[in-house]
C-alpha cells in the first residue's frame, strides 16, 4: 500500500518494463459534474498547475466517470467544456502538460477489462465512495461498483508514477496499486506502482463547515462574481459569539476559508485579531470577498477571452488526446503481449 506523502513529491517506484526511464510521470483527472469550486482548486487544480514542470504531466476530464451520476448529454458536454476553460484560464499550459478528454482515449476501457479479471470482488466491495454514493440514493450500477477499476486503468494506461489526489481518493490509489501488483504477479511485470500526493489544503471547508462539495450545496465557485459570489461568501455559517468577545480561529470555518489565500504572516496576524476580540465575522467576510475577487481576477479575464475561442479549447483537447492515445496504445500492447495475445492488427 502507498504511504502518505505529506505534500512532498514521492520518489517513483522501481523501473518497470515499458516505463519512460528517468522521467517522473504525473497524472490526475477531474470529473465534469458541475462548476469547479474552491475545494476543487485548493484540493487539486492548484497542485496540478504547480506540477506541470515536475515531469511529464497528463491531466484528463473524466467524462466516462461522470456518466455514473450525470446522464444528460447536453449538460455533460457543457460541463466538459467549462472544466477545460477553467483549467486553461487558471494556468494549465498545453505546451507543458497533456490535457484531454477521457473518452477520447478508448484504450482505457480495454485496459479496464484486463484489470477487472484480476480485481477481487471483496476489494471493490470495500470502496468507501461506492457505499457513500449508494447511501445518497445513486443507483448501484455495475459502472458505479467498478468505478475504481476504471480509475486504475486511467492511471496505469500511462504508466504513471505520481497521482495528486484529495484525501477521499487515497483508497482508490491503493486499489490501483493492488490491481497493478496482481496483474504483474499473474502476467509479468508491466506496470510501475504509482504513489499519491496530497496537498496541505486537501480538505477545504464549505460554507456550512462540512467539506466543500457540490453534493452538500456548500460551495463557492472559482469563477463566481458579483451578486452570486457575495451571496455565497456572506452566507458562510458562523457561531453567535458577540463582536466584542474573543474568538477561536481554529474552530471557525470562515477563518479556514480566508486562510487558504493568506501567507503565514497574514494568518498569524488574523489569528491575533480573532483572539483579541472586537472583530466581527461580517468584517472577515468582506475581507474574504475582496481577496477572492482579487486572487482570481486575471484568471477570470483570461477565461472570458478563451470562452470566445471555442475552437481553440477543442483543438487543445484533441491534440492532448492524440498524445495520450499514443501512450495508452503502447501500454495496451505490453498488456496484450503479457496476457498471451498477438499484436493488434493494423486497420
Amino acid at each position: 500500500m502507498s504511504g502518505e506523502s505529506s505534500g512532498q513529491t514521492v520518489q517513483a517506484s522501481a523501473q518497470k518494463p515499458g516505463q519512460v526511464k528517468g522521467r517522473l510521470r504525473v497524472l490526475s483527472g477531474v470529473q465534469p459534474s458541475g462548476k469547479l469550486h474552491l475545494g476543487n482548486y485548493f484540493g487539486a487544480v492548484k497542485q496540478h498547475i504547480e506540477l506541470q514542470d515536475a515531469g511529464e504531466a497528463f491531466y484528463f476530464i473524466a467524462d466516462y466517470h461522470a456518466l455514473t451520476t450525470l446522464q444528460d448529454r447536453q449538460k455533460l458536454a457543457e460541463n466538459v467544456h467549462d472544466v477545460a476553460l477553467d483549467y486553461l484560464a487558471l494556468g494549465l499550459d498545453p505546451a507543458r502538460a497533456t490535457f484531454f478528454r477521457q473518452s477520447d482515449v478508448p484504450e482505457v476501457c480495454e485496459l479496464t477489462w484486463f484489470l477487472s479479471i484480476v480485481a477481487p470482488m471483496g476489494l471493490l466491495e470495500k470502496a468507501v465512495s461506492y457505499k457513500e454514493k449508494v447511501q445518497k440514493g445513486i443507483d448501484a450500477s455495475v459502472g458505479l461498483f467498478s468505478y475504481p477499476v476504471l480509475m486504475a486503468a486511467d492511471i496505469l494506461a500511462y504508466r504513471s508514477h505520481l497521482v495528486p489526489v484529495g484525501r477521499d481518493q487515497v483508497q482508490h490509489l491503493e486499489i490501483t496499486r493492488d490491481l497493478a501488483e496482481k496483474f504483474n504477479r499473474v502476467f509479468g511485470e508491466v506496470f510501475p506502482l504509482p504513489d499519491y500526493r496530497l496537498s496541505k489544503e486537501a480538505k477545504v471547508p464549505g460554507t456550512d463547515g462540512q467539506k466543500m462539495s457540490k453534493s452538500y450545496g456548500n460551495t463557492i465557485d472559482i469563477f463566481a462574481e458579483g451578486k452570486n459570489l457575495k451571496k455565497a461568501v456572506m452566507g458562510i455559517v458562523t457561531d453567535s459569539i458577540p463582536v466584542a468577545d474573543p474568538k477561536d480561529p481554529a474552530n471557525c470555518n470562515l477563518f479556514g476559508l480566508w486562510s487558504l489565500f493568506s501567507s503565514d504572516e497574514g494568518r498569524t496576524a488574523m489569528e491575533a485579531r480573532y483572539r483579541a476580540g472586537g472583530l466581527g465575522y461580517g468584517d472577515v467576510k468582506k475581507e474574504l470577498l475582496g481577496v477572492i475577487e482579487g486572487y482570481f481576477a486575471a484568471a477570470r479575464e483570461k477565461r472570458r477571452e478563451l470562452a470566445a475561442r471555442p475552437d481553440f479549447v477543442e483543438d487543445v483537447l484533441k491534440a492532448g488526446a492524440a498524445k495520450a492515445r499514443q501512450e495508452a496504445s503502447q501500454t495496451l500492447e505490453l498488456v496484450r503481449q503479457a496476457a498471451g495475445m498477438k499484436a493488434r492488427p493494423v486497420a
